[in-house]
C-alpha cells in the first residue's frame, strides 16, 4: 500500500506530465472556447438582437479577463493553484450548459462575464505552469510552443463550427465534449511542491504594482505587444475597409496577423534559450522585434497610396507583437517562481491586454478622421517608446 506522502508525490520543474496535462488541458478547453464564441453570436443575430447588443456580449468576455487578471494571485493564494485551474475548467463548462438550456439573455450576459473570470484565470496559471514545469534551459522552447498551440486554437474552433454547422444540433454537444475533456486532462496536472513565498508573496494591487516596479521594461514590452497584435488585429476589417480593399480581404488581414504571431512564437522562444546570457538575449531579441515593428509601421505614412504595403505590415504586426509577449513571458519564468510568478504573470497579462484596449479604443476613430497621419502618429509613438525602453535598458545591462 502506498503512503500519503507517496500519494501526493510533487514534480519539480521539468515534469513531462505537468507539460502534456497543461498543453492538452488548454487545447481542449480553448478550442471549446472559440466555436462557442461565434456560435452565441450567431445565435444571437438569429434571435434578433441588435449589432450593439451582440457586440456587447462580444465585449464581456475581455472585460471578465480584464476584471479577474488583478486578482488571479489572491484567488490561487487561497485555494492553490491545481484547484484555481480547476476551477477555471469547471467555469467555462457552467457557462456553456446554462447557454444552451435557457433563452434568457440577461442570464446569458452573466454566464459570458462569468466565462470571461475564468478565461482570465486559466490564462495567468497555465502561462505560469508551463515556466514552472518546463525543463531548465527549455524555458523558451517551451513558452513559445505554448503560443503556437494557442494559435491554433483560434483556427480549430471556428474550423469545427464551420464543419459541422452553426444550426446542426450536434454542435453544442461538440462544446460540451471539448470543454469536459479539457477539465478532465486539468484533473492531471501533478502536484507541486508548496510555494516558497505564500506568505511573503505581494498579490492583489499591492503585488501588481510591486511587479510592474519590478519589471517595467517587461511590462511595457508586454503592452507594445498587445498594441499591435491583439488590439490593431480588431480593427483591421475596418482599416481594410478604409484602404478601399473589399470585405473578404480587408477581413482576411485578421488572418495575416494572426498567422504571423502563431508563426514566429516558437522559432522566438527557442531563440531565447540559445544565448550564452539568457537574460541578455531576451532583451536583445525584444529590442529586434520592437525596431521591426517601428520599420514596419512607418508603412503606414503610405500604405493609403500604396495598399499593397498593408499585407508586410499586418504580418509583421502580428508576427513581432506576439514575439513580444512570448518573449516577456519567458524572462518572468525565468526570474520568478511560486505565487511571484503568478502575480507578475497576471501583469503581463493585463498590460498586454490594456495595450489591446487602448490600441481597439484609440484607433477606429483614428482610421476613420485621419487616416495618414492621426494613425500612423499614434502606432508610432507607441513603438518608438518601446524601443527607446529597451534600447536604455539594453544598455545599461551590457555596461
Amino acid at each position: 500500500m502506498r503512503t500519503m506522502a507517496t500519494a501526493r508525490q510533487t514534480h519539480a520543474p521539468g515534469s513531462k506530465l505537468g507539460l502534456l496535462s497543461v498543453f492538452v488541458s488548454t487545447l481542449f478547453q480553448l478550442s471549446g472556447v472559440f466555436m462557442l464564441s461565434p456560435l452565441i453570436l450567431l445565435m444571437l443575430k438569429k434571435a434578433e438582437v441588435s449589432t450593439t447588443v451582440a457586440g456587447l456580449f462580444a465585449a464581456s468576455t475581455w472585460l471578465g479577463i480584464f476584471i479577474m487578471t488583478p486578482f488571479a494571485s489572491i484567488v490561487t493564494q487561497k485555494m492553490g493553484r491545481r484547484a484555481t485551474m480547476w476551477l477555471s475548467s469547471v467555469m467555462p463548462l457552467i457557462a456553456a450548459l446554462g447557454y444552451f438550456t435557457t433563452s434568457n439573455l440577461g442570464v446569458w450576459l452573466a454566464l459570458i462575464l462569468i466565462a470571461g473570470l475564468a478565461d482570465g484565470l486559466r490564462w495567468v496559471l497555465a502561462e505560469a505552469f508551463i515556466a514552472e514545469f518546463a525543463p531548465p534551459g527549455q524555458t523558451g522552447r517551451y513558452i513559445g510552443a505554448f503560443a503556437t498551440m494557442i494559435g491554433l486554437t483560434f483556427v480549430i474552433g471556428p474550423t469545427l463550427l464551420a464543419w459541422i454547422g452553426p444550426d446542426s444540433n450536434d454542435a453544442p454537444w461538440v462544446v460540451i465534449t471539448l470543454l469536459t475533456t479539457g477539465l478532465a486532462c486539468t484533473a492531471l496536472i501533478p502536484l507541486l511542491p508548496p510555494d516558497h513565498d505564500t506568505d511573503t508573496a505581494r498579490v492583489g494591487l499591492n503585488g501588481l504594482w510591486h511587479a510592474v516596479v519590478s519589471h517595467p521594461v517587461i511590462m511595457l514590452a508586454g503592452f507594445v505587444g498587445g498594441f499591435f497584435e491583439l488590439g490593431l488585429a480588431s480593427i483591421l476589417p475596418l482599416y481594410g475597409l478604409t484602404l478601399g480593399l473589399g470585405a473578404s480581404a480587408a477581413a482576411l488581414l485578421v488572418s495575416v496577423s494572426g498567422a504571423g504571431s502563431t508563426l514566429v512564437a516558437l522559432p522566438a522562444g527557442v531563440l531565447a534559450d540559445q544565448f550564452a546570457s539568457p537574460a541578455l538575449g531576451r532583451r536583445t531579441l525584444m529590442t529586434a522585434f520592437t525596431a521591426l515593428i517601428l520599420l514596419a509601421t512607418s508603412a503606414s505614412l503610405f500604405v493609403a497610396h500604396h495598399s499593397w504595403l498593408v499585407w508586410p505590415m499586418v504580418c509583421i504586426w502580428g508576427a513581432a507583437g506576439g514575439a513580444l509577449y512570448t518573449l516577456a513571458m519567458i524572462d518572468i519564468g525565468a526570474r520568478e517562481k511560486g505565487l511571484s510568478l503568478v502575480n507578475s504573470t497576471a501583469v503581463l497579462v493585463l498590460t498586454y491586454t490594456l495595450g489591446g484596449l487602448v490600441a481597439s479604443g484609440l484607433s477606429g476613430a483614428l482610421i476613420e478622421h485621419t487616416l495618414t497621419v492621426g494613425f500612423p502618429a499614434l502606432s508610432l509613438t507607441v513603438a518608438a517608446i518601446g524601443l527607446a525602453a529597451l534600447l536604455h535598458t539594453k544598455r545599461s545591462a551590457d555596461r
